[in-house]
């Protein structure tokens, strides 16, 4: 009897799993709201430098300067860039008045002497209230800071992998929830009211460590307290609820057009979520596997009284809780690392495969999801777009996955997103809405990829490094998130290399897909050597198979020569 049995005898699918699942499952609308903030916080205003009129009165001046495509007498100390629109980074050296009497101006109008803005930028506030570009001034030579927020963040998501995923080995998934919704609400509180770019960055780092913690520990606590047949649909509850954040994520954006009280807003519910997850039992199996069997029976018993089923709770015994979990514990005793990855070939192919799998939907995936305002289209109408696209696409990929395989679902939505990306490079800028059809396709299709890839790089690795294998990939697509717009930066000097790239990634990715075994109906392998042997057994089958096709060529032929 393993915990699965124990699990069943206190109720593996009740009224504890729901209310379970459902609690779980509000934080993750809001991840969301952390994981795309970038779009509406660091939203770039219209702008240009800011003059002084000499000589006008304070009334004249305030209605100039509030219009940054205001004509008139700007026009006197703002050149015209190649749209016919100010430039957003130079100003004339001296006013040139001259230029008001001209109804057309012949060539261009930097040609004359120009500077860069020294007494700051005027911003538009008549759509955005306040970013924090137009806070900090994130523009012209500094815009580059603007896409490093995003990084930073990321960087803070990584390192949360890491640190906070050991720290919840260590002390129990209940105990780190607890803190990374108590460190997401702090942090995202300070982050509304950072008094500097810096400082800023600093909170958002905190905030994405925290995000890792939630996601991590959400995770392990749903899978731990359900039976594995019930998987598959508790995971698709989990990213449609990702979805529905994305959904909401606009409507919060479009009532809240000041980027700190947004900030502040998304912060506030994981308040709640904290004081919320006190009623959360840490995961029996993490006790058990801990040394901890006589708090794991007080929640087994907790569990079967809320699933009406108290009197099989009382008979379980911490003894019986040991000795049926002897094989699970013997696993945790063998000492394996990130090295035993790549020590035998079938398990080092897979290591680098879902690396680079990982990696690449995550860096196209956040390189098409993170820069909205660069489509040209109604920011809040694109980001539903996006999250509505998710939708459809989470189902097929469903669909696929149960039907036709994981293999041909990982690397099919990789390649096609790939595709489609390249081809909206080729596609002119004037046709917004097909280049926001294809953009949202591209984006749809790297859902789906990444819904495939938790579920096949958990069967394709053995139990034994399960953990560790899973580990390694969700650093790996960390750091795509985190290269994502540092990649996005190098379109301000080649304008389609950004999204060639994105798009090239997803590709190459897409055929180390289909190099990895397949694993639909396929029994969960359990040591290293296990998997070495099937691959072995897989290669010598197709052998015989190509022996058995010679006979057989040979006898049609011979019947060919008689008949002629």
């Amino acid at each position: 009897m393993g915990f699965a049995d124990i699990l069943e005898r206190v109720g593996s699918v009740g009224r504890f799993q729901v209310i379970h699942i459902c609690m779980l499952a509000f934080p993750v609308l809001f991840m969301a709201s952390h994981n795309l903030l970038q779009n509406f916080v660091a939203i770039v205003p219209d702008h240009h430098c800011r003059v002084h009129f000499m000589g006008l009165n304070a009334s004249r001046y305030a209605n100039i300067t509030s219009q940054p495509q205001a004509e008139g007498l700007l026009r006197a100390f703002i050149p015209l860039d190649r749209d016919r629109q100010p430039e957003r980074c130079l100003v004339y050296s001296s006013p040139q008045w001259h230029l008001l009497n001209l109804s057309e101006i012949q060539g261009n109008a930097t040609e004359l002497g120009t500077q860069s803005c020294p007494d700051g930028w005027t911003y538009d506030t008549s759509r955005f209230k306040a970013t924090i570009v137009s806070e900090w001034d994130l523009v012209c030579n500094s815009k580059s800071l603007r896409q490093m927020v995003q990084s930073v963040y990321m960087g803070g998501v990584l390192a949360g992998s890491i640190v906070l995923g050991w720290l919840s080995d260590r002390f129990g998934r209940r105990t780190l929830l607890l803190w990374s919704h108590f460190q997401m609400a702090v942090s995202g509180t300070c982050a509304a009211f950072s008094s500097s770019y810096p400082l800023f960055c600093f909170w958002r780092f905190l905030c994405g460590m925290a995000l890792s913690g939630i996601i991590l520990n959400i995770f392990c606590l749903s899978l731990e307290w359900i039976p594995m047949r019930v998987r598959t649909m508790v995971s698709t509850y989990f990213n449609y609820s990702y979805t529905f954040g994305q959904l909401i994520l606009a409507g919060i954006a479009f009532a809240i057009r000041d980027w700190r009280w947004l900030q502040f807003t998304v912060a506030v519910p994981f308040y709640v979520f904290f004081l919320s997850s006190w009623w959360f039992p840490e995961s029996a199996r993490w006790l058990i596997l801990n040394g901890k069997a006589d708090v794991a029976l007080k929640h087994l018993q907790r569990v079967a009284k809320l699933n009406r089923k108290e009197e099989d709770g009382e008979k379980l015994t911490t003894a019986i809780l040991k000795s049926s979990m002897e094989k699970e514990i013997s696993n945790v005793k063998g000492k394996y690392s990130v090295l035993d990855l790549f020590k035998t070939p079938v398990m080092c192919k897979t290591a680098y495969c879902t690396m680079l799998v990982w990696f690449s939907t995550s860096f196209a995936y956040y390189g098409l999801a993170i820069d909205l305002q660069g489509f040209g289209v109604d920011i809040y109408l694109i980001q539903i777009i996006f999250g509505a696209v998710d939708i459809p696409a989470k189902l097929i990929g469903v669909v696929t996955l149960s039907y036709i395989g994981r293999r041909f679902t990982q690397g099919t939505s990789l390649i096609l997103a790939g595709s489609i990306i390249i081809t909206n490079i080729l596609i002119p800028k004037d046709m917004q809405t097909l280049r926001t059809s294809f953009a949202a396709i591209g984006k749809g299709c790297l859902a789906t990829a990444f819904s495939c890839c938790y579920l096949h790089a958990g069967e394709l690795y053995p139990t034994v490094v399960r953990q560790t294998g899973m580990g390694l990939v969700t650093t790996m697509a960390r750091i795509g998130a985190m290269v994502a717009p540092v990649v996005k930066i190098t379109g301000d000097y080649v304008a389609f290399l950004p999204m060639a790239t994105y798009g090239g990634m997803a590709i190459i990715s897409g055929i180390a897909g289909f190099l990895l075994p397949e694993t639909l109906n396929v029994p969960l392998p359990d040591t290293i050597e296990e998997v070495e042997s099937r691959a072995k057994r897989g290669t010598e089958k197709d052998a015989e198979l190509k022996k058995d096709e010679i006979p057989l060529q040979e006898t049609h032929m011979s019947k060919m020569e008689q008949t002629i």
